[in-house]
């Protein structure tokens, strides 16, 4: 238990660590740039997890919130996307997860400090490996796994209940062809 805790907290230090050096720069992400529009990008990648044969799925409340989403975040230097939304699912949920494929991309221009910012998140399906949602890192007040409906109910996002859908799909699709 106590590797765990440590390993746990040299994540939670790295992650710092990686936020200062972003703040430093002034930008959320290496590979950042400006569109000829003049929008700032972000890349980010998130995770979709079912567990025990698809009959629950992972959501998240992010600290300091009302709203319930998939987990999710920046893609850091050196990182595929792939990787990054392993990460995210480990920092948020406190879980390991195995990616089972990819779902699909969302793409939206939000503001922040009264600028646009583009942005594309692409989500992968995953399945639980190991972990307890209790091992959620700070930016987190809770994480769940719910049954299918529930977790789409309690979702705030339209955009999250159409890829949690999209992720069901593909997990039914792997079934079928025995992918999963």
């Amino acid at each position: 238990m106590a590797g765990i805790r440590q390993s746990h907290q040299d994540t939670r230090a790295q992650k710092r660590k990686r936020y200062a050096q972003r703040r430093k720069r002034g930008t959320s992400k290496v590979g950042e740039g400006k569109t000829k529009e003049g929008l700032r990008r972000e890349f980010s990648a998130g995770g979709i997890v079912f567990k025990d044969n698809a009959s629950s799925w992972l959501i998240i409340k992010p600290a300091g919130t009302d709203r319930w989403q998939l987990p999710k975040g920046l893609i850091d230097e050196g990182e595929s996307s792939k990787e990054a939304a392993l990460r995210e699912v480990e920092e948020e949920g406190g879980i390991k997860a195995q990616i089972m494929g990819k779902v699909g991309e969302q793409r939206y221009v939000y503001y922040w400090e009264g600028k646009k910012v583009f942005k594309t998140v692409v989500y992968f399906l995953m399945k639980y490996i190991s972990g307890a949602e209790n091992g959620h890192d700070h930016e987190v007040d809770e994480a769940l796994f719910l049954p299918f409906e529930e977790a789409v109910k309690k979702l705030t996002f339209e955009k999250d209940k159409e890829f949690l859908k999209k992720g069901k799909e593909l997990f039914k699709q792997g079934i079928q062809e025995n992918l999963i």
